[in-house]
């Protein structure tokens, strides 16, 4: 484990990292508007696994490829950032088919497309097509390191405790828009919170592509 003191720092990061709006964000207010707070879980474990591979890949040194290959930066970000704009895409198609329907609570026994192997593999796939996330870990977790102890014990800590912090941190996003849910479902019914979600997406997507290699 690393120092106390440097732990605590360490969780004010991630604190900060985890509930700064971002793709995996979005995903789980999305899913826990139109299914529920216990599916957009399922998303949220996809993506704090997601966490756990970038973690794990970048101590093997995926990281030093990223940024020494500039074909494989360039896949994985064009990847990305297909996906991100797929998924809005997806969210303004569904929007039209919610007006058309114009149901009010979320259903009880979700269509294929939303059953919870689906959602989770949703949100793994979030986390490991953005460049961005395996940058940032790769970027913040060797300056909490001590290099006198042993670093295996160190970096599991830090990586248990950065996705013990996410899962927090989308739980309680996907814990907001379900009361929000419950107050607009006007709103709700009329497919704009899908659209404005889907147009989240696109727009991460897009930024995305401007991402230039560190």
């Amino acid at each position: 484990m690393p120092s106390w003191t440097t732990y605590l720092l360490f969780i004010g990061f991630a604190l900060a990292a985890s509930f700064t709006p971002g793709p995996a964000v979005m995903l789980s207010i999305h899913n826990a508007m139109n299914l529920g707070w216990r599916h957009a879980l399922w998303s949220s474990l996809g993506n704090i696994t997601g966490l756990l591979v970038l973690a794990t890949l970048s101590a093997l040194g995926l990281n030093a490829i990223l940024q020494s290959s500039e074909l494989a930066f360039t896949v994985v970000k064009v990847a990305g950032a297909a996906y991100l704009i797929w998924l809005g895409v997806q969210q303004w198609r569904n929007a039209s088919r919610r007006v058309a329907s114009a149901r009010v609570e979320a259903p009880r026994h979700p269509e294929p497309a939303q059953m919870p192997h689906r959602l989770y593999v949703k949100g793994l796939t979030v986390a490991l097509t953005n460049p961005k996330a395996i940058a940032f870990i790769a970027a913040l977790f060797p300056q909490f390191l001590n290099v006198s102890r042993p670093l295996g014990p160190q970096y599991a800590a830090l990586t248990l405790t950065f996705m013990a912090i996410s899962l927090l941190a989308l739980s309680t996003y996907a814990g907001v828009a379900v009361l929000a849910r419950k107050r607009l479902n006007g709103w709700f019914a009329s497919g704009w919170p899908q659209r404005v979600s889907g147009s989240v997406f696109c727009a991460f997507g897009l930024g995305l592509l401007r991402l230039s290699r560190p």
